[in-house]
């Protein structure tokens, strides 16, 4: 991977009326990378976008796209990126080539260039033959295919991306996974905001877990695991009232890391399930907590974001758009 950082965010924070949205935060992305933002709904994701797009200005700190300032060199620092925004921004009664044909003009793209843009990227994201069709007949993910092809349009370095696959069913998630690799393999550096962790293992090269509007924890999805060490043993319990005192009774046990809460039970990390789960079933039966379901595997993001935020990402999950 190419070392030329993109992107650097130096001590940045924003405040509104008193609340930091973002507190603090540093960190670089790479030339050809795709480094995401993970976090749940309110961590401070979107606000951090908004500043390198030059919607905000920080309150304090800085950043830079491509050596550019994003306060003191606004005007440059937009002709060096697409965004595509968490909101879909489109007209339903124009068609897919009618909204990039609109947008070439707002670029101020000749005629012939905007055409063999447009031409290009309708074929990328595989909405040539609905090209001529209004917007209000495309589905979400068409939609979305759409928004992307709007980003790329003026041609540029870096790509931002908010929540690209928000309210997306699976298969249409999968394909906006496949351009957005696509993108990378081309050589576009991608910063992209996302709240599900799939999303964030299978497409990053590496994530920054924000929380509060702080970043918790910063690198590659797979180092991150590792890095967590351990192995996870997952309860379910019936009698939910008892998940407290059974927390009690493990924690400190030989073997056993950490004891996090769930709303149906205990996610335990250890350092050996041969010499742990014997003290968790034994807690369990003094205590009469009958276990409807025992897990046990490696570290996944999700646990990663647990150790650092205290509560699992799944309880901010969207619900899916119909």
């Amino acid at each position: 991977m190419d070392r030329t950082i993109a992107i650097n965010v130096s001590h940045l924070c924003k405040s509104y009326d008193g609340h930091k949205a973002i507190d603090d935060l540093s960190f670089h992305v790479y030339a050809g990378e795709i480094f995401g933002l993970l976090g749940p709904n309110g961590a401070g994701k979107s606000t951090m976008l908004r500043t390198l797009i030059t919607l905000l200005h920080p309150t304090s700190g800085a950043a830079t796209v491509l050596g550019h300032d994003t306060v003191r060199e606004a005007d440059v620092v937009r002709t060096l990126f697409g965004y595509v925004p968490q909101e879909r921004a489109i007209d339903r009664f124009l068609t897919g080539r009618e909204h990039l044909e609109l947008l070439g003009a707002l670029y101020h793209l000749t005629k012939e260039e905007a055409a063999r843009r447009i031409a290009e990227l309708l074929k990328l994201v595989e909405l040539e033959a609905h090209a001529d069709r209004p917007a209000k007949t495309y589905s979400g993910g068409m939609k979305r295919k759409l928004d992307i092809a709007c980003g790329l349009l003026p041609d540029p370095k870096i790509l931002f991306l908010d929540e690209p696959t928000l309210g997306l069913d699976v298969p249409s998630r999968l394909r906006i996974w496949e351009y957005v690799r696509m993108l990378k393999a081309r050589g576009m550096t991608v910063l992209m905001t996302t709240n599900y962790l799939d999303e964030a293992d299978q497409l990053c090269d590496r994530i920054a877990i924000i929380d509060g509007g702080k970043i918790k924890t910063l690198g590659a999805p797979a180092e991150l695991k590792i890095a967590l060490g351990g192995d996870i043993v997952s309860l379910t319990i019936k009698e939910t009232a008892r998940i407290g005192a059974l927390a009690a009774a493990v924690t400190g046990q030989p073997a056993i890391r950490t004891v996090n809460t769930t709303a149906t039970g205990l996610d335990i990390r250890v350092e050996s399930a041969e010499k742990a789960i014997p003290a968790i079933l034994d807690a369990a039966n003094r205590l009469g907590c009958r276990l409807e379901f025992i897990d046990y595997h490696r570290p996944r993001l999700d646990d990663v974001f647990i150790a650092h935020t205290g509560r699992s990402m799944k309880d901010d999950l969207p619900t899916k758009e119909e």
